[in-house]
């Protein structure tokens, strides 16, 4: 049985994972670390990811592989850097960052198309459209959109809220032109038959792009 430890910043980001590998990856062992101090010491430290920071992140891997993890994903997208010396360093298992297998799945879509259509981007979250973006390669037409106040329902416990603003916003994007839509958070990932339905359009979360992706690079694609 292939172990993942699945490390999270924000408890928002747990449910979701999770969920995405009971569907789609039950077979695998799944383990939670989640330092909820990570994001709060970033925005109150003010050295951006430094030195401590980064020693932190290999803590947490090397405790995750300690244990017999067989490949590890981080659930927050705010530590790319600190993610990239952590896949450095445990070059021998997969090591992902959030969005990765997201952007890989939409290039790989907008190659099908031969380019045709915009990717509507939604974030609930104003700093992910513009920490995001430049993930993409140039050739990724995006549409970024904000569901202004779903992230605040989604704190407040008011789940159906959330869902409905997100899915507004991917209705909207549809009338906008685009073809595709992408929902950038983790956290997000609970609204993509609501965006579906809404939309009409096909939708990437981040969790499901994500599984799928670690299945894969460990071997256990679908037979």
């Amino acid at each position: 049985m292939t172990r993942i430890a699945l490390i999270h910043a924000l408890s928002h980001s747990v449910a979701p994972i999770n969920a995405a590998f009971e569907r789609d990856w039950p077979e695998a062992e799944r383990m939670n670390l989640l330092d909820d101090s990570l994001s709060a010491d970033l925005a109150r430290g003010g050295q951006g990811l430094d030195a401590a920071m980064h020693e932190r992140f290999q803590r947490l891997a090397q405790y995750a592989v300690d244990t017999g993890a067989q490949g590890i994903l981080f659930t927050c997208s705010a530590f790319g850097p600190c993610i990239e010396a952590v896949a450095k360093r445990h070059a021998g298992i997969p090591v992902l960052k959030p969005n990765e297998a997201m952007v890989a799945e939409a290039v790989q879509a907008q190659d099908q198309d031969q380019g045709q259509g915009r990717l509507g981007l939604i974030a609930t979250f104003a700093a992910t459209l513009v920490s995001m973006p430049p993930e993409f390669p140039p050739g990724i037409d995006l549409e970024p959109a904000l569901a202004k106040g779903a992230l605040d329902a989604l704190n407040a416990g008011d789940t159906a809220r959330h869902d409905a603003l997100i899915a507004a916003q991917a209705k909207a994007l549809r009338e906008r032109g685009c073809t595709r839509i992408a929902l950038a958070q983790f956290s997000m990932a609970r609204a993509r038959v609501a965006c579906e339905q809404a939309s009409g359009l096909p939708v990437l979360t981040t969790v499901d792009s994500a599984v799928r992706a670690l299945r894969a690079r460990s071997g256990q694609g679908r037979r």
